[in-house]
């Protein structure tokens, strides 16, 4: 893969000295790989970073990380896992806005489904039974709208948002993500591993920042949140109790300008109470799937690269020619298309998974092609 010397070099300065996530930040705002900073020649900086490079290189010569770090390559490539780091064409583009993205991710299935616009589903994991109904009719009926569900394969809710979401009409394939606080050869908990690999099976994914082997510890999970938010265009709150981890979620959500959205509950209910609370605090109070859809058409809108095109609301408005404001880049992959739908990974194209994603949302936004589920079709 030609990723795989920057993932080398993204990976080993996870396991340097001195060198947190901040500071990486910085350097990577001013050069533009870890490859760089590792090996870039002749560079026009100051002193003090002249200094800190030769720091890290020289941490790199002595090879101390290298145990560590062949030590997730094996398990990585023993699971069958992908490693993306922030400088990857294929890092997700919606995760890279937020503040503190992770540098890298393990991911398990189908990279393509996380360019894919996406809905997060979280709530509580002692759900009542309503909750538990709401969640997988949500999950379903979304999935079938045509939106890939988030959540974090915990107990509760996001189990059964993730069920909802696989069990979407044929035509569409729900597919939904799962990202886990432990690393990504391990499954938390473990009554989950037949739902993990029901998400890989229908094209879905599993993921995680933490490296290989990593416990489910209990101040991961709120780390995880801001990854759920950051993926999706919004998130949607089910059921939650005053003190529930979905809380945590929704504040990232708004700190990430994602829109949050809550479904309510009796108020005798201490499972809505979260939910109420948020609703306070300026959350959207939502009844049913289109509520939801409705209100998320800005925020889909806002994936277009650089266009100014609107949403077309209604199904019956004219569809433009074909030829009518298409890049070349547009018309490569409209024309790759036919009437039957096709799976993104099933499309013939020259470009990487993150850039035809963009060009499909692109045409799609056009009103030149349809997209169910992650399959897509022209429209003329």
């Amino acid at each position: 893969m030609p990723d795989n010397r920057e993932t080398h070099y993204c990976l080993v300065a996870q396991h340097l000295e001195n060198f947190p996530l901040r500071l990486q930040a910085e350097l990577l705002g001013l050069l533009p790989s870890y490859t760089a900073i590792f090996s870039a020649t002749d560079l026009d900086v100051n002193k003090e970073l002249q200094a800190l490079l030769g720091d890290l290189r020289q941490q790199y010569q002595r090879g101390d990380w290298r145990p560590r770090v062949e030590k997730i390559l094996s398990a990585a490539e023993h699971c069958a896992a992908t490693i993306i780091s922030i400088t990857s064409p294929n890092y997700p583009p919606q995760l890279r806005q937020i503040s503190g993205a992770p540098p890298l991710l393990y991911v398990r299935g189908s990279i393509d489904c996380l360019y894919l616009p996406q809905i997060a589903m979280v709530g509580s994991r002692r759900m009542t039974r309503d909750g538990d109904t709401n969640a997988r009719q949500w999950g379903q009926q979304l999935a079938n709208a045509g939106f890939t569900i988030t959540s974090g394969l915990a107990l509760g809710v996001d189990g059964a948002a993730h069920r909802g979401a696989l069990a979407a009409s044929a035509a569409c394939r729900g597919t939904t993500i799962a990202i886990m606080a432990t690393g990504i050869d391990r499954v938390y908990p473990q009554r989950h591993m037949a739902l993990a690999e029901q998400i890989l099976e229908s094209g879905g994914a599993l993921v995680t920042e933490f490296d290989p082997g990593s416990e489910p510890l209990p101040a991961r999970f709120p780390q995880r949140n801001r990854i759920i938010s950051g993926l999706s265009l919004g998130v949607l709150v089910v059921e939650a109790a005053l003190k529930s981890g979905s809380l945590i979620t929704a504040r990232c959500a708004l700190e990430q300008d994602r829109e949050v959205f809550v479904i309510p509950g009796s108020i005798h209910n201490p499972q809505t109470k979260g939910c109420h609370l948020l609703i306070k605090q300026g959350a959207q109070l939502v009844e049913q799937v289109d509520d939801l859809v409705t209100e998320l058409a800005g925020p889909l809108a806002g994936l277009k690269a650089g266009l100014s095109v609107e949403i077309k609301q209604s199904s019956a408005a004219p569809l433009p020619e074909p030829a009518v404001d298409l890049n070349a880049e547009e018309a490569t992959v409209f024309q790759s298309l036919g009437f039957d739908a096709v799976a993104i990974d099933s499309l013939s194209s020259p470009f990487e998974a993150a850039k035809l994603a963009q060009l499909l949302v692109s045409l799609e936004l056009k009103g030149l092609i349809a997209n169910d589920s992650g399959f897509y079709r022209r429209l003329v």
